[in-house]
């Protein structure tokens, strides 16, 4: 198995321990971390020597880079699996699928599909040679490989609304419907402070510390004239510090003064770490930088807007008509190949937008509310009922059972 970054480590230690329920005899080993180990999976290399992201940085480390990719060519030779497991982290993990189809007769099993319907969609060709078994998580996938390229690909259920599922069987006393749990119910407790307004807004502007420099100050300035009426909470990355969102409001305030109520000493968002599930049950609506969290946003029934600052936001938004092949960057209208939530992306990008957009989400019985959560059904009927990592770890188990049989 070879992940390559945090989140490829999480869906892999969830595949490795579904691929030990269904085998309980199979030997696990490869690229990735802690939780993988914690699975049960022999780790040959950890994954933080190898996850650089960005040209300078790559640069920099290619030597490591390509003393690590080596490392796992001569380890795989030598240890001759009886499957390799590659989970996302294409530019990686496409090198190897080529070497071990070159080099080896062991199948290549690859979960969670390159997203090359938005970029680098020549790399089906690779993929078409090198990969005997494409697992994906996003159902519309199964129609741009099939129907556009021709490439057999299995959905096997999306890891995100397994989490989702788990977190509500397990926080509320029963779901309306034992397959599609409910949307979400405004009635729901408080996090802590009975003094504050009981409607919250939350914000999630990112994990990153660039990613929430450039989207947190718009996000307070778009809120600031409803923080008397709403908590504002601030979802706080677990790799970044309280002290860094702190001083972010701060100098936010200083640089709005009084137009900005919201990063005042009296008013100041709350930051909430390590319970987003929790945050987001709780909200009437959100603020959301894109990415997974747009979709466990949808998923938790509360109604959103997607905002996501670039640099050169006029550039960008011109490269992006070239760039990208597809109309939207939200999983969630992604998902619903249509729009469902608003997408403030580069030059629609502002406080001004975000506020337009959010101040009709806040009335309970809005049309722009009931039909943003009429598309989250759609979402939670597109993404199905399988749970991935089992799904996945079935499929896997019956090629390496036919590879070994021919």
């Amino acid at each position: 198995m070879i992940a390559g970054e945090a989140s490829g480590d999480l869906h892999a230690s969830r595949l490795a321990e579904a691929l030990r329920r269904h085998d309980p005899a199979a030997e696990l080993r490869g690229f990735g971390g802690n939780l993988m180990a914690q699975a049960g999976c022999q780790i040959v290399k950890h994954y933080s020597e190898l996850a650089f992201m960005g040209i300078g940085p790559v640069l920099r480390h290619l030597p490591q880079i390509v003393a690590g990719m080596r490392l796992a060519q001569r380890d795989i030779v030598q240890w001759q699996p009886n499957v390799v497991i590659l989970i996302d982290y294409p530019g990686f993990n496409m090198r190897m699928a080529r070497f071990v189809h070159k080099h080896t007769d062991i199948p290549v099993a690859y979960y969670i599909a390159p997203k090359i319907w938005a970029w680098k969609e020549w790399r089906i060709r690779s993929i078409r040679r090198y990969v005997d078994l494409m697992l994906s998580i996003l159902p519309f996938e199964v129609d741009f490989f099939e129907g556009k390229h021709h490439y057999h690909v299995n959905y096997v259920g999306n890891p995100t609304a397994d989490e989702v599922r788990q977190y509500l069987n397990s926080h509320t006393p029963q779901l309306h419907n034992s397959t599609t749990p409910r949307l979400h119910d405004s009635t729901t407790p408080q996090l802590h402070n009975s003094s504050t307004p009981q409607r919250i807004i939350a914000l999630l502007p990112g994990s990153r510390r660039q990613e929430i420099r450039a989207n947190l100050p718009a996000m307070l300035r778009a809120v600031a004239t409803m923080a008397g009426d709403y908590r504002l909470v601030v979802a706080g990355a677990p790799s970044v510090s309280e002290e860094f969102y702190r001083r972010l409001i701060d100098d936010t305030r200083a640089s709005a003064g009084s137009s900005c109520p919201s990063a005042g000493s009296a008013t100041r968002p709350e930051i909430l770490f390590n319970q987003s599930f929790d945050l987001l049950r709780q909200a009437h609506a959100a603020l959301v930088t894109s990415g997974t969290a747009t979709l466990e946003t949808a998923l938790l029934g509360v109604p959103q807007v997607v905002c996501y600052a670039t640099p050169l936001p006029r550039l960008v938004a011109l490269l992006r008509r070239w760039v990208l092949k597809v109309r939207w960057v939200s999983l969630v209208n992604l998902i619903a190949q249509r729009e469902v939530v608003p997408e403030l992306v580069a030059d629609t990008f502002s406080a001004e937008n975000m506020r337009k957009r959010l101040s009709p989400l806040l009335h309970p019985d809005s049309a722009e509310r009931l039909a943003m959560l009429q598309g989250y059904r759609d979402v939670w009927q597109r993404l199905g009922n399988n749970t991935a990592p089992d799904e996945a770890a079935k499929q896997i188990i019956n090629l390496t059972t036919l590879n070994m049989e021919h």
